[in-house]
């Protein structure tokens, strides 16, 4: 009978590292730098490298959220999230959360107005993100609120062409939050 092998997991690997050196660990997270890019942006926002720590994390969801129609590139609302949350296990500073989720609303309501998208899917999503920057916002100190909130504004106006409630659902939301526009 044979026996199956269960897949290595965290615990296994924190149990090897314990045997390695400074200079061992030094060349690993160097090999995992050289790996790929997401880890290169991890890296560069843990360790608050370069002048825009966002950037990566931006042209992400700009991808997946405004491809490009003519090089037939689709959509991607999970791979556009899943930049806010590498973001946020990399730094998950909050208002780089806040920033990077008005990002999100700016580039997908841009897009569907843009091309005339209707997507209940889309749509759906865009107004989850859109509550949960609210609630990001919220969380900021007053300073760096009205900026923000601005930005959703404008994103809920453009919303408004779009049907499906999307516009009427962000209104009662801005309403929830006590923000006029």
């Amino acid at each position: 009978m044979a026996t199956k092998k269960c897949a290595p997991t965290w615990s296994d690997v924190k149990t090897k590292l314990v045997d390695v050196d400074r200079a061992g660990l030094l060349g690993l997270v160097q090999d995992l730098y050289a790996a790929s890019k997401d880890n290169q942006a991890f890296l560069h926002a843990r360790f608050g490298l370069g002048e825009d720590v966002l950037k990566p994390y931006k042209a992400a969801i700009d991808r997946w959220l405004w491809p490009d129609v003519f090089k037939n590139q689709d959509t991607s609302v999970a791979k556009a999230k899943k930049a806010i949350s590498d973001y946020k296990k990399a730094v998950g500073q909050p208002d780089g959360l806040a920033e990077l989720m008005v990002f999100y609303c700016e580039r997908a309501a841009g897009f569907s107005n843009d091309i005339g998208l209707l997507d209940e899917g889309y749509f759906d999503a865009l107004v989850r993100m859109f509550e949960q920057a609210l609630k990001a916002i919220a969380a900021l100190p007053d300073a760096a609120r009205s900026t923000l909130w601005g930005r959703l504004c404008v994103v809920r106006n453009i919303s408004h062409n779009f049907g499906y409630g999307v516009g009427d659902d962000m209104d009662e939301l801005l309403s929830e939050y006590g923000v006029d526009d």
